[in-house]
């Protein structure tokens, strides 16, 4: 049972002990009502326990590869010398 059937189960059961005012001399709908309002509230205890139980032990698992290439860590030796990063006009390389 699920927790939104559980709370219908309740309102249905609260509505046949509460606003239903029928007598008769067979049944009495005021505990029949109550029945069913423990009955839709043993629903929601069990539906939680069930839920939380699911939750528990769930663990997300990164690929190391994928760790290390978003590895922000600087790295054990510094570069010597600077990086060249200008750009290379092609009319100016040209192989015969």
């Amino acid at each position: 049972m699920r927790i939104n059937v559980g709370i219908l189960v309740i309102a249905a059961g609260a509505i046949i002990a509460f606003a239903i005012r029928a007598t008769s001399s067979q049944v009495n709908l005021t505990v029949v009502g109550i029945i069913i309002m423990l009955g839709g509230a043993a629903g929601l205890w069990l539906s939680y326990r069930i839920a939380s139980e699911r939750d528990v032990e769930e663990i997300t698992m990164i690929k190391p590869t994928v760790e290390e290439q978003y590895d922000t860590t600087p790295h054990k030796y510094a570069i010597d010398e600077q990086i060249d990063v200008t750009p290379v006009d092609d009319q100016t390389t040209k192989y015969h």
